[in-house]
């Protein structure tokens, strides 16, 4: 080898735009990612005696949105990468960010929602038209 890059080192070129018709998106807001995947993935059983706090009204805690809009956006990011992304999503932002929101003396720390091992976050919808469906809007 000469120098050369081997041809399996040839990394071929990433669209920069996602096709005509084609989301990129997956999910279109914050809310829809927690009442559709992140309650049920990441399903603690929670209470205002244990040691995980939650808030079925997580949309009124500001430093909640911030977190959890993080999270969806770096889901969103690293669901499209096909080797390590989840891996890294769990590591370096789930666990993160749900463990600050989480802790008795986080975010939630006053709140009274509780479930039952096993079951989804609880959760209760924000009012109409807090989050709306990026999906959906302009570019």
């Amino acid at each position: 080898m000469s120098g050369d890059v081997a041809e399996w080192d040839e990394q071929p070129p990433r669209p920069a735009t996602v096709p005509a018709g084609e989301s990129q998106l997956f999910f279109g807001s914050v809310d829809e990612f927690v009442r559709e995947k992140l309650r049920y993935t990441y399903a603690r059983r929670v209470g205002p005696k244990g040691s995980t706090r939650w808030d079925a009204n997580w949309w009124l805690y500001p430093e909640a949105i911030s977190r959890l809009d993080a999270l969806w956006r770096a889901w969103e990011a690293l669901r499209l990468e096909p080797t390590f992304g989840m891996s890294v999503w769990w590591r370096d932002h789930a666990d993160h960010h749900m463990r600050m929101l989480m802790s008795p003396d986080g975010v939630f720390a006053n709140a009274r929602s509780e479930n039952s091992a096993g079951d989804p976050l609880p959760y209760n919808p924000p009012p109409a038209g807090m989050f709306s469906d990026a999906r959906t809007l302009p570019s």
